[in-house]
């Protein structure tokens, strides 16, 4: 049994969203243990576009993403496959920098500040007399008076935990690898095709990211991965000019399955969930990065208020926290499973592409809608 301090936190999860809150709470003096079952370095699934919203707020925690040569993006694009794509400057910018280098960063600068992370995989949590208790696959006990879930898409701690959207279909696949090829370091594009979306953006490295998102039931009817993009993605010839002219980085692409957009608890059993452990935004938005940067801001400023006894009770504190989450996501969320739904439909896609191109304006107020403003620094 490893035992803590009363006022200390577990983060089961040491991507993006646990590293950021770890980082937060340890330069607040208090102790974190993250649980991490992955080691370091190693690429996600993942976009790898963060809009600039995020930047004030990772300054005060003494973190630099472009210091790491990560690419500064201005302007964003979106295509169909029967259309010429439309293009727009991002209201507040963005850069793109991979998750293989800003995970492990992040994870570097948390162990400097006095953060404890363990390899190994969570099992079980159990919560007794205001005391969780942690068990891993290795055996091992962990016991805090305070856990959050920043594990991400879905676990088996979800089904654990009995979460609600463990009990629905969760009928989208996703997969993204690094390239080398021409692309504009200041761009990031979003390409339509049949049964879902690919999004293109330059990361550290001049790698080139790529990474799409697609319908099980599209995906598969294809044998495997090239033969999609060949019959499918290539119906897009934006983002077939693109693949054609890439080479492979990785020596195969990267796929995770069973994504769900479902509606989640932020809080479950009284454990704080953050980044898509709470929530998903689909990346046909973009922003699901930033969302879980700013969902972790949110979940420290009240962990440091309970800790300081500014919240009383944990009740207090789990209702301040849905509420706030709600204020910030809920309706991003919604609008971004309604904006989805509607690039499904092939033939309205194209129709809002038109409509797009007739009232340009429109477009960046999308953007807004699916965006933050910029973050406030660590109080």
């Amino acid at each position: 049994m490893f035992t803590l301090l009363k006022n200390n936190v577990i983060i089961i999860g040491g991507g993006l969203t646990g590293l950021v809150s770890a980082l937060h709470l340890s330069k607040k003096g208090i102790s974190v243990v993250v649980i991490e079952k992955n080691s370091y370095p190693k690429h996600k699934v993942c976009g790898e576009y963060i809009s600039n919203e995020v930047l004030p707020y990772l300054h005060s925690l003494d973190f630099d993403p472009i210091a790491l040569q990560a690419k500064e993006i201005t302007k964003f694009a979106l295509t169909t496959p029967k259309n010429k794509p439309i293009e727009t400057k991002l209201p507040l910018g963005g850069f793109g920098i991979s998750r293989y280098t800003l995970d492990f960063e992040l994870a570097k600068k948390a162990i400097a500040n006095g953060v404890t992370i363990i390899e190994d995989t969570v099992v079980n949590i159990h919560f007794k007399e205001d005391i969780f208790t942690v068990t891993t696959k290795k055996n091992q006990n962990y016991t805090a008076a305070m856990v959050m879930g920043a594990y991400g898409k879905r676990s088996n701690i979800d089904i654990k935990l009995n979460r609600e959207f463990t009990k629905k279909t969760a009928p989208f696949l996703a997969v993204k690898a690094h390239y080398k090829g021409s692309f504009s370091e200041d761009l990031v594009s979003l390409h339509n095709f049949k049964g879902g979306y690919c999004g293109v953006s330059k990361v550290e490295n001049d790698h080139l990211n790529i990474c799409y998102i697609s319908s099980f039931s599209a995906f598969k009817k294809f044998k495997n991965i090239e033969d999609f993009q060949e019959k499918v993605l290539y119906k897009n010839n934006h983002l077939k000019k693109i693949l054609e002219n890439a080479q492979l980085v990785f020596d195969k692409p990267l796929s995770i399955s069973q994504i769900s957009f479902s509606p989640k608890k932020p809080v479950e059993e009284h454990i704080i969930m953050c980044g898509d452990t709470a929530g998903m935004i689909h990346p046909l938005c973009g922003n699901g990065m930033a969302m879980g940067i700013r969902s972790a801001q949110i979940a420290s400023n009240l962990l440091v208020q309970y800790f300081n006894t500014k919240i009383t009770s944990r009740a207090i504190l789990e209702k301040q926290y849905t509420k706030e989450w709600n204020s910030e996501f809920k309706n991003r969320l919604k609008f971004g499973r309604r904006l989805a739904a509607l690039f499904r439909m092939n033939y309205f896609s194209e129709i809002m592409m038109f409509g797009l191109k007739l009232f340009p304006w429109i477009l960046p107020l999308i953007i807004k809608k699916t965006h933050g403003k910029p973050m406030k620094p660590m109080k």
